[in-house]
């Protein structure tokens, strides 16, 4: 082979070996920075940002004669979002050895090693501090201290005090789920009224039947991780009973609105079917007794959920 040919085939050689190297390294830093990105994400527990979005959504339309700009319904949102994605963070700083011991949590960013604790806990502080700033700019004082309250109360009463030591943890954690009607109320209008406490109250009550069914069929990982929760403390048997209790509680509160004149027909027909259809899966978890009921309890209170937060937006828009 002449020596010019030679040369020319070594170029290429060369070059298409480093080419690939270079894009090799770049879509190694290219995956890093993907992964880095979800790792962060996953921390803030996104799974449960749906719902804080999709319960201030229907108070925005319930407390004004029009419902607010495109705009400012997103601002707002997304300030209540970043409340409750930093509380999530900080939760998961706090509890980071108790995954560490629980099945379903084991692989989340802290236990799994993927993000530091000290990386967490700044993540958690900047993302208090973005919504409180953004809540302040677009809602005011009382939307910016309830967003602030919210993430303190989370923290402190519900992570750090109750959830170790009683099973009554259900309750505060209720309470702390369910501000971001209370902030959307208050960004629209300066105070809470009617509308912002009426949906606060139904995912307040909602929070302990849903708790209790995940509670029965992940009884273990509870234990193993020193939270008391109520299977652990009273028996399956009356966590059954608890939990039918707490569903029939909800029928009057979950039909408030339409007594208080905050939405129509619509709702209250969605509520009435919504309420049927959850009181017979919490009579299914008594009568079967198997984890596989409380599964679908727990399961079926999110759809419950969901539609009764739907119908409230449809009845609203369309009124």
């Amino acid at each position: 082979m002449p020596s010019s040919a030679a040369a020319s085939v070594r170029n290429s050689l060369h070059s298409l070996v480093h080419g690939s190297v270079h894009g090799s390294s770049h879509g190694s830093i290219d995956g890093s920075v993907q992964n880095s990105v979800r790792n962060y994400v996953d921390l803030t527990k996104p799974r449960l940002l749906p719902l804080v979005l999709f319960s201030g959504l229907p108070v925005m339309g319930m407390t004004a004669s029009e419902w607010p700009t495109l705009g400012l319904a997103c601002a707002i949102l997304l300030g209540i979002s970043l409340a409750a994605a930093s509380a999530n963070t900080l939760n998961a700083y706090i509890e980071r050895d108790k995954d560490a011991r629980m099945e379903r949590t084991r692989s989340r960013p802290l236990p799994s090693g993927r993000i530091t604790p000290r990386a967490a806990l700044i993540f958690g502080v900047a993302l208090a501090a973005a919504a409180t700033v953004l809540l302040y700019a677009v809602g005011g004082p009382a939307a910016a201290g309830l967003g602030v309250a919210s993430i303190l109360f989370y923290v402190f009463v519900y992570t750090l005090w109750a959830k170790p030591r009683s099973a009554g943890n259900v309750w505060v954690g209720g309470a702390a789920g369910a501000v971001s009607p209370l902030i959307a109320d208050a960004a629209l209008n300066g105070s809470v009224g009617a509308a912002g406490l009426s949906v606060f109250a139904i995912i307040f009550f909602w929070q302990p039947p849903h708790v209790w069914a995940i509670a029965l069929y992940r009884k273990a990982d509870y234990e193993a991780a020193g939270i008391p929760m109520l299977p652990s403390v009273v028996g399956d048997e009356r966590t059954r009973w608890w939990m039918l209790a707490g569903t029939l509680a909800l029928v009057p509160v979950t039909l408030a609105p339409f007594a208080l004149g905050l939405v129509g027909a619509t709702y209250a027909v969605v509520a009435g079917l919504a309420n049927a259809w959850f009181l017979w899966h919490a009579v299914r978890v008594i009568r079967e007794r198997d984890d596989e009921s409380a599964r679908a309890m727990f399961r079926a209170s999110l759809g419950y959920l969901f539609a009764l937060l739907a119908a409230m937006i449809l009845d609203v828009a369309l009124a």
